[in-house]
């Protein structure tokens, strides 16, 4: 049997980057997902990649009616939710606290951290009956920070301790809430961005570098923790954040510094 055979699975930011890579691996592994993302092209093309054991929904994570009318719809076509996948998020802006403006704070906040909250809100009833979880896509900059990133690496420390709270306040439904941590990861947006500075191949050269492992992987390293996390073979597992890093933490500050999204 396949580790999510028939699972109904909620999957925020999943039409691009590591939520597809995660949209592909679910799949494969049985799941039905629920493609959800403010991009209706990325939407269109992911659910073609996905098939039929797809379905796309078009919502912003930040506006509470978009979140909740999305869980409607899942609700309606499918009858329940098994998980949800907290992975929508924002990098941007690339700069210290004292030069972020109060609309960029509000923007990275709104979508990294306060989506966690509507789709909770909206979604825990469901996850309730079918005794489900929770999973977050956190980042290793929210536990070891990140120069230029101030604002992002608070999202993501902020989603660490939120992960721990949740997984207290719900194991009493059954509910297990956990995250899973990758440092470098490659998504069309990084590559977009290394291709754009002014040495490329350093940048690639950095991003092996500060992985133990000696390389910077694709989403589907990502995928497959994440493929774990929402199983029955984690079903003793809550209130854990996963780094799936390559060892990073371990020996990051010793390789050449960048600013690179991790």
């Amino acid at each position: 049997m396949r580790l999510l055979e028939d699972k109904i699975i909620f999957l925020t930011g999943g039409s691009m980057g590591i939520g597809l890579e995660c949209g592909k691996k679910y799949v494969e592994a049985g799941a039905q997902v629920v493609i959800v993302s403010n991009d209706a092209p990325s939407i269109a093309e992911a659910v073609g990649i996905l098939g039929q054991a797809s379905t796309g929904v078009f919502c912003d994570v930040s506006n509470p009616d978009d979140v909740q009318s999305a869980i409607r719809q899942t609700l309606d076509k499918y009858g329940r939710i098994d998980a949800i996948h907290n992975n929508a998020g924002i990098a941007h802006p690339s700069k210290p606290l004292h030069e972020t403006d109060e609309a960029e704070w509000n923007a990275l906040f709104n979508v990294n951290l306060k989506s966690i909250y509507y789709t909770t809100k909206y979604g825990l009833d469901a996850l309730i009956r079918s005794q489900g979880c929770i999973l977050h896509t956190s980042s290793l900059v929210g536990e070891i920070g990140q120069d230029n990133h101030a604002a992002y690496t608070a999202t993501k420390g902020a989603i660490n301790a939120l992960t721990k709270s949740m997984a207290l306040d719900y194991a009493p439904y059954k509910i297990r809430v956990n995250a899973v941590a990758p440092a470098g990861v490659w998504t069309d947006m990084l590559r977009e961005w290394g291709q754009a500075q002014e040495n490329p191949g350093d940048i690639e050269k950095y991003l092996d570098g500060i992985h133990a492992l000696g390389y910077c992987p694709e989403g589907d390293v990502v995928a497959d923790a994440c493929v774990f996390l929402l199983s029955d073979k984690a079903r003793f597992i809550t209130g854990s954040i996963l780094p799936v890093s390559g060892g990073a933490e371990l020996g990051y500050r010793t390789a050449k510094r960048g600013k690179a999204i991790l």
